[in-house]
C-alpha cells in the first residue's frame, strides 16, 4: 500500500476544461501532473498556459513520453477523434483514462471495452456531480409519470446534440419505466418542432445559447401534477470534483465504466 499520489497527464491542456484539469490536479496533494499533451500549445510552459504553479513542466505534441514519467491515469478533454486515438494509445500502454471529451457513441464504449483489459478507463457525459444526481432522481421518478421531455441548454460551441448527459438521462428513464403515454402529434408545422425522441417515449429538446454552459432540466408528468428536476453549471468549475474523483477511482474500477455514479458509491 503506498500513500504517492497518483501521476496524471492531461490530453487537451491548452483548451480550457484542460486547463482547468491541470490546475485542479496540481492543487489536489493526492495527485501529481507529471504531463500535459495538446499538439496545438506544444513546447510552451504548462504554467504560462494552465495558470498551474508547475514551472518547467512544457506541453508535448503527442502522448510519447507518458510511460518515461510513470503516467498512472491520463484526462481527456479534447475533441472526438483525437480522443479515440488518444484512448487507444492509454490502452495499448497500460495506463487509466477519465474520458470527459463529448460525443462518444455507445459503439466507441463497446470497442473500448474490447481494449481496455490491462487498465481502466470511466468515461462520463458529465463531472458535475449535481447533474449526477439529476439523472438518478429522473430514473426513481419516472415510474410514477405518464409523459417525460428533456430541454438541454448549452454553450454555443458544442458542436453534438442532443448532449451525452440528455442521452444518458433518457435511457435510465425508459430503462426504469417502459410506460409512458404515446405523442399525440400528427403534424407538425415546423419540423423538428417535438424535438426528437431519445429513447421510446422521451423527447429531447436541445438549445445551443452564448454564455450558457451545462443546463438539463427534465419534466415530468402525469394527471393533477408535473415534477421538474433541473441542473445547472453556471461555471465549467462546476466539473473539477466530479473529474478529481474519477482520477482517484479509475485505477480501481475494472474496464470501462460510464458515468460517475460508480464513482460516487451509487
Amino acid at each position: 500500500m503506498t500513500n504517492d499520489p497518483i501521476r496524471v497527464a492531461v490530453f487537451g491542456a491548452g483548451g480550457r476544461m484542460g486547463a482547468m484539469v491541470c490546475r485542479a490536479v496540481v492543487e489536489c496533494a493526492d495527485l501529481a501532473l507529471v504531463a500535459a499533451v495538446d499538439p496545438h500549445h506544444a513546447g510552451m510552459d504548462v504554467s504560462r498556459v494552465t495558470g498551474a504553479e508547475l514551472p518547467g513542466l512544457q506541453i508535448a505534441p503527442g502522448p510519447e513520453g507518458l510511460e518515461s514519467v510513470r503516467t498512472q491515469v491520463a484526462v481527456d478533454f479534447t475533441v472526438l477523434e483525437a480522443a479515440r486515438k488518444n484512448l487507444r494509445w492509454c490502452a495499448e500502454h497500460g495506463i487509466h483514462a477519465v474520458v470527459g471529451t463529448t460525443g462518444l457513441t455507445s459503439r466507441d464504449h463497446e470497442r473500448f471495452r474490447k481494449v481496455f483489459t490491462e487498465s481502466n478507463c470511466v468515461i462520463a457525459p458529465n463531472f458535475a456531480i449535481g447533474a449526477v444526481l439529476l439523472m438518478r432522481l429522473a430514473e426513481l421518478a419516472a415510474p410514477h409519470f405518464e409523459t417525460a421531455e428533456i430541454v438541454e441548454t448549452h454553450h454555443d460551441a458544442k458542436v453534438d446534440a442532443p448532449s451525452g448527459t440528455a442521452l444518458r438521462i433518457a435511457e435510465r428513464m425508459a430503462a426504469a419505466s417502459k410506460e409512458w403515454a404515446p405523442d399525440p402529434t400528427t403534424s407538425q408545422t415546423i419540423k423538428g418542432t417535438r424535438g426528437a425522441e431519445a429513447a421510446p417515449g422521451i423527447r429531447v429538446h436541445s438549445m445551443r445559447l452564448r454564455g450558457a454552459v451545462a443546463h438539463h432540466e427534465v419534466i415530468l408528468s402525469t394527471t393533477g401534477q408535473a415534477l421538474t428536476i433541473r441542473h445547472d453549471s453556471y461555471d465549467r468549475q462546476s466539473f473539477m470534483p466530479g473529474v478529481v474523483a474519477a482520477i482517484k477511482a479509475a485505477p480501481r474500477l475494472p474496464g470501462v465504466t460510464i458515468g460517475l455514479d460508480k464513482v460516487l458509491g451509487f
